[in-house]
């Protein structure tokens, strides 16, 4: 079993970003020539887009015997349990149960993760806690995954 997934920021990001540089545009266009609060709005523009597909361009997979999260990724032999997580299991997770040693890769968009256990003796991580808007089928193709090997 495969999966993948891209943690985009959600479409409220974009509309409220944009409203953003609207009141920067409104801002320097009574203080500046309108060409150049053109200039500056396209650049905060361009800016704000540029952060916010770089922000949202993590991608979670499992494919080839491999599951990646972010840049991370780890071989199936390597992987133990994975276990969805709902929205109070996850804020729990991260914070006042959080180990200092665990990989995380959350968005504050996504409320949901999967806690993955990590059975490599040499490897000091803990678990991985990786936010995903579909828990039960990524800890399914990750279950899947270890089964396999």
């Amino acid at each position: 079993m495969e999966y993948q997934e891209r943690l985009g920021v959600p479409l409220r990001w974009w509309a409220q970003g944009t409203m953003l540089v609207a009141s920067l545009w409104l801002a320097v266009v009574v203080a500046l020539p309108a060409v150049v609060a053109w200039g500056v709005s396209a650049a905060a523009l361009a800016l704000m887009a540029l952060g916010l597909l770089s922000y949202g361009s993590a991608r979670v997979s499992v494919h080839d015997g491999v599951f990646r999260a972010g840049r991370a990724r780890i071989e199936a032999t390597h992987l133990g349990t994975a276990t969805a997580l709902d929205p109070e299991e996850t804020r729990r997770t991260a914070g006042r149960d959080a180990d200092a040693r665990a990989y995380l890769l959350l968005r504050p968009y996504l409320k949901r993760a999967v806690r993955v256990q990590i059975s490599d003796p040499r490897d000091p991580t803990p678990y991985w806690l990786v936010s995903t808007r579909h828990p039960e089928e990524l800890a399914r193709a990750l279950r899947a995954l270890a089964a396999a090997e």
